[in-house]
């Protein structure tokens, strides 16, 4: 675990010369922004002394209220492989602060930062690892993307089928350089689609590098002719890419999920975490599935999950237990995608766990069957219900759930909730080529 002061990254941008520092931080929404400032000028950041205009950031603040200023957490320095050696360019992840010092309310890094305090009130710690799911594909003779690949590989195919299998070396190695421990690497099961998967750590940590993998992906791709998308559902008729989360708790090092005693080697305050996710999980689904485009993706068929069930190893439920046990025993939550804020994603996932602990809630029976098997009618019969099928009945959900709301607070809660009611308001209005197809030519 690093424990840099101020001192180190001043020796650091020094020894390695680095000529730029990039101040990493990401909006309400999930997209990457930075400020970037010349090497003389980081004693000044590192005072946390750099302003930004909140304004100009969707989801942040009125113009009048604009000035936020950049605390970098100094243990996120890193230089960035890509990046020209001579010159080097360097990263550091901040904080967003209002100018009377205190946490912007706004900052989806401070909201997990909470929920994770709230979390070590109780004696636990958090720790998360992703499945992050993208395609490749090839550009225009402009460089602009397409959604146009050669490749007809699938799972765990190799070259010469997977066509992207040297720029997704390329983006391990890079990813490798700046500290990453890359656990696997594989095609995944649509054409152009592709896993790369990083140890699990702690929550605030993997939020952190979720961004920068994200950032790094595109970058890499692009050296290589490509466009890498995390667009959750880009192509028609096959499957999504989707963001697993797999969460742990911890107490003293031991992890709190594991029960030898249990026949199915769970804990009590596991199924108390289960139970809590499946609770909030169609107000989190807003969060987790961001997009017009996540519900394209969250539909029979595709090995994404629709209904709200969980399971002891199967693969297709929402969430399930997988094999490992012991200090690798872990909750699967599969349904969020690529396009959602990692931050509030974790924020949630944690405070709904934290929730169904508190009040020792229990979930139903797990589903032992292939999900993706059952009839309309044996799924009433065994009473589970649906995740939402659009973003604006996800927003409707997301509005009844308080607690949800509680834990963003209501900055966030709405601005967030007013950008997704507009987008999918706009979506609603919008005559689409199939609508064009379908009836002109019938009424």
């Amino acid at each position: 675990m690093k424990d840099y002061t101020k001192q180190d990254i001043i020796q650091l941008v020094e020894e390695n010369d680095v000529q730029f520092v990039r101040l990493m931080f990401t909006d309400v929404f999930g997209a990457l922004k930075n400020v970037a400032i010349p090497a003389s000028q980081i004693e000044r950041a590192l005072d946390n002394k750099c302003m930004f205009d909140g304004s100009s950031i969707e989801g942040f603040v009125r113009i009048e209220e604009s000035d936020m200023f950049l605390y970098p957490d100094l243990n996120t320095f890193e230089i960035l492989p890509w990046r020209p050696q001579n010159g080097k360019v360097a990263r550091l992840v901040c904080d967003v602060y209002r100018p009377e010092g205190i946490p912007f309310e706004g900052d989806c890094r401070h909201i997990l930062k909470n929920v994770l305090q709230d979390a070590a009130q109780m004696g636990y710690t958090f720790d998360v690892g992703p499945e992050c799911e993208f395609f490749l594909f090839h550009t225009d003779d402009n460089g602009m993307a397409t959604i146009i690949t050669h490749e007809k590989a699938g799972y765990f195919d190799v070259t010469p089928l997977d066509l992207g299998e040297n720029a997704r070396r390329d983006i391990i190695m890079n990813l490798e350089q700046m500290g990453f421990e890359i656990e696997a690497s594989h095609h995944e099961v649509a054409p152009a689609q592709h896993e790369i998967d990083f140890k699990y750590d702690n929550a605030l940590l993997t939020a952190d590098n979720i961004m920068t993998f994200k950032m790094m992906v595109k970058t890499i791709a692009k050296r290589h002719g490509l466009h890498a998308t995390f667009m959750p559902k880009p192509v028609q008729n096959v499957d999504g890419s989707g963001m697993h989360i797999n969460m742990s708790l911890s107490r003293n090092g031991k992890n709190i999920f594991f029960d030898r005693k249990d026949p199915k080697k769970l804990s009590e305050d596991c199924y108390h975490f289960v139970a809590g996710l499946m609770k909030h999980v169609r107000g989190m689904t807003c969060i987790c599935n961001p997009l017009i485009n996540s519900y394209k993706r969250l539909v029979p068929g595709y090995e994404a999950p629709v209904n709200i069930a969980w399971a002891d190893i199967n693969r297709s439920p929402l969430i399930r237990i997988p094999a490992s046990r012991g200090a690798s025993t872990r909750v699967e939550f599969r349904s969020p995608d690529g396009a959602a804020n990692p931050y509030l994603v974790m924020a949630l996932c944690l405070a709904a766990g934290l929730d169904g602990i508190r009040n020792k809630l229990m979930p139903p029976e797990q589903v032992g069957s292939n999900m993706y098997l059952l009839t309309e009618q044996e799924m009433e019969e065994m009473n589970i219900g649906k995740l939402p099928s659009t973003l604006g009945e996800a927003c409707q959900a997301f509005e009844e759930d308080t607690f949800l709301q509680d834990v963003l607070g209501p900055h966030i809660s709405q601005k967030y909730l007013e950008a997704k009611k507009q987008e999918w308001q706009k979506y609603c209005e919008h005559v689409s080529q199939w609508e064009i197809d379908e009836y002109l030519y019938k009424y």
